[in-house]
């Protein structure tokens, strides 16, 4: 799934399938301006930040059990947003700083380091990882990924793939190739 936030016409959290069918809002109440959002993989969480509303909060993949982690106008200068084990990371723009929001206790907030002109954040760590399993778009004995001539999507599960085409080619009758 790819999950991602929308603050247009009616402000919203989506996901939808890799190939982007099964498009489904997920959030589309009491939201404003979300600007950033992070994955719980494991828990199956969607977090996002609200500098609009001035929070920060939380609801399952499927848009149930939302809450709020964090309220307050020092929501308003965060940028990024990353999710690893007990804690959120974020960048505070007016501070430069890193700070780390334990997503338990959100009174539990720690700066870390400061850096000038941050503007993301991101946790490499491999238990932050997903294990992968074998999946629609592995390679084929000729290389070609799902067996598809340039772009391979993964669709409703990981069994099942889309191919899709670089610009200014179509994809032929085969739904492989690309012409």
């Amino acid at each position: 799934k790819l999950f991602f936030t929308d603050y247009g016409n009616a402000a919203k959290v989506e996901r939808c399938d890799m190939d982007g069918m099964n498009r489904t809002w997920i959030v589309d109440s009491k939201i404003e301006q979300p600007t950033a959002l992070a994955l719980d993989l494991i828990n199956k969480y969607v977090y996002w930040l609200d500098i609009y509303l001035e929070s920060v909060e939380v609801v399952d993949y499927q848009g149930r059990r939302r809450q709020t982690i964090t309220k307050g106008r020092q929501i308003r200068h965060l940028c990024g947003l990353a999710v690893f084990e007990n804690n959120l990371y974020t960048i505070n723009s007016d501070s430069l700083s890193i700070l780390r929001i334990n997503r338990y206790n959100s009174t539990d907030v720690q700066a870390l380091a400061r850096l000038d002109n941050a503007k993301e954040v991101r946790v490499y760590q491999k238990r932050s990882q997903a294990a992968v399993r074998s999946h629609a778009c592995e390679g084929d004995p000729y290389g070609m990924p799902g067996g598809c001539s340039h772009i391979c999507l993964l669709s409703s599960s990981y069994k099942a793939r889309t191919c899709r085409c670089r610009t200014g080619f179509i994809l032929g009758s085969d739904g492989r190739s690309c012409k």
